[in-house]
This record gives structure tokens, C-alpha cells and sequence, in this order.
């Protein structure tokens, strides 16, 4: 059930603790590193100040340019799926707000996310600078247009039409890459693993977002 947490001060660590609690634990998130990441990131920092109060509702919020920040559950899917061990080079795609490049910069050595719009780009690297986050670099521009490779990791913020090919050569062998992936009936969470001939395809469930920008 979608819900509001009290309207006590957005930065307490109580409104994050019982975030992790009732919405994260209850759920299935298990990972111990990733509930650490949760109860430490400041989701407030990361939304509009008008949407403070609720920045740990149970539910995404609109950040602008039709975009929104995940729902805290759907953030913690997505990272707890990709087995973290903390020595990964990560690409994330969709950068938006900022707030899942801010938690996997704790869970990762490197992260290089890519957002579509600009005006969220320059704001995502302005929060993310602000708050002193050195281990994550934000690019404007297309993701399937990125120069380089060689990530452990790729999660994407956005569906996608069908297998990724363009970011699954991105990957390092034994690499995974997680995406919404737009079927007939909603999208579906996808995760890839790609072996030395083959990509090992997964559904994890079905969720909801926006499509990729994009090439």
C-alpha cells in the first residue's frame, strides 16, 4: 500500500531507518550492503523541495521533464540483482535526480551514469557535488553513444524495446547488466549476464518506467 511517512524533518535518519523497515526488509531486500546504502543516502537531498515531505513515500516522484526518482523498493531490486561486491566499475543509464547513482557510489569503486536531459544532468552532478560523492561522474548525452567499455555492471533507469545489444558489448565477460525490458503487458526487470559466447537472460518482475531515451 502506498503511503506517507509523517512529516517530521526530511534529513532524520529515523525517516530512512523506517523506510528500510517497512518498505525494503518486508519485501525481500536482504543484501546487507545494499540496506546499509539505503539508511545512508539522503533521498530528500534529491527531490523537488516541494515533494520533501514525502521523500520517502512509497511510491516514485516527478522530478521534471516527464522523469521521476525510483520507488525506494525498485532502487534496492536493482542493486541487491547485480550481487555487488564493491571493487565494480558501474554504468547507470538514467541518471535523473541522482539519488541510485548516489547509493551505488557506496556500494561500487566507480560509477559513470548518463542522463538524457540536461538540465537533470547539471543538476544531478550539482546534488551529487554538494553532498561530496567523488566516485561517480555524471555525462549528458546518449548511453548507446558512450566511447569505452569494460563496465562489471550496467543498470538502466528506463525500458527498453528488447535486448540492449548496444550496452550488453559494454560489459566485461561475466559482466551483468539489469533493465526494464517493454513487453505487451507492461515492462519486465531483466537481468543479463553475459558469458564468453552467450547473455543468460532473467526476469526478476514486472515494474513500471519511463522508455529510454535514445538511440
Amino acid at each position: 500500500m502506498i503511503g506517507r511517512l509523517s512529516s517530521t524533518d526530511p534529513d532524520d535518519p529515523r525517516q530512512r531507518e523506517r523506510m528500510v523497515q517497512t518498505q525494503l526488509i518486508t519485501r525481500g531486500i536482504t543484501d546487507e550492503r545494499v540496506l546499509a546504502a539505503m539508511r545512508e543516502t539522503t533521498r530528500a537531498e534529491f527531490v523537488p523541495a516541494n515533494l520533501r515531505d514525502e521523500a520517502y513515500a512509497d511510491q516514485p516522484l516527478p522530478i521534471g521533464h516527464g522523469q521521476t526518482i525510483s520507488q525506494p523498493l525498485v532502487v534496492a531490486v536493482i542493486l541487491q540483482a547485480l550481487a555487488l561486491q564493491g571493487t565494480e566499475r558501474a554504468l547507470e543509464v538514467g541518471t535523473g535526480s541522482g539519488y541510485s547513482a548516489a547509493v551505488l557510489s557506496r556500494l561500487v569503486a566507480e560509477v559513470v551514469t548518463v542522463e538524457w536531459h540536461a538540465e537533470l544532468a547539471d543538476r544531478a552532478r550539482a546534488t551529487l557535488g554538494r553532498l561530496g560523492i567523488e566516485n561517480v561522474t555524471v555525462v549528458h548525452g546518449d548511453a548507446n553513444r558512450l566511447s569505452g567499455g569494460g563496465f562489471d555492471v550496467i543498470g538502466v533507469h528506463a525500458s527498453v524495446p528488447g535486448e540492449p545489444a548496444g550496452l550488453l558489448r559494454m560489459l566485461a565477460p561475466g559482466g551483468r547488466l539489469i533493465a526494464p525490458v517493454a513487453g505487451r503487458h507492461g515492462d519486465s526487470l531483466t537481468l543479463f549476464t553475459r558469458g564468453d559466447e552467450q547473455v543468460r537472460r532473467t526476469e526478476l518482475g514486472p515494474v513500471r518506467f519511463v522508455p529510454l531515451q535514445g538511440a
